[in-house]
């Protein structure tokens, strides 16, 4: 429980939270996020997200540079910097309102 709060204060954090590109997200991670295709997180699906923000942003981003079980590299955002991916992750962790 202490790791769930830990990453939500991390997504949470005042000023901490970048604004995705939102053509960048819906031409690339929303294909699988959105409906969880492929054993996707869902984007605002906190609970799902909990334990990859638990592996830390770093981790995180690396994985999307290689890529992950289906998700091929750099998850199909090959103009997407490491900012831009850190900004899209927090937005998808981000709980859905």
């Amino acid at each position: 429980m202490k790791k769930f709060f830990a990453a939500a204060l991390m997504v949470c954090a005042a000023g901490a939270y970048a604004e995705p590109d939102m053509d960048k997200y819906n031409k690339s991670c929303a294909v699988c996020h959105a409906t969880g295709a492929a054993n996707a997180p869902k984007t605002g699906d906190a609970a799902a997200w909990e334990p990859r923000l638990a592996k830390g942003m770093d981790t995180l981003v690396a994985a999307v540079g290689t890529g992950l079980n289906a998700m091929p590299p750099k998850g199909m955002c090959f103009d997407c910097t490491d900012e831009d991916y850190k900004a899209l992750i927090e937005y998808m962790a981000k709980p859905a309102q």
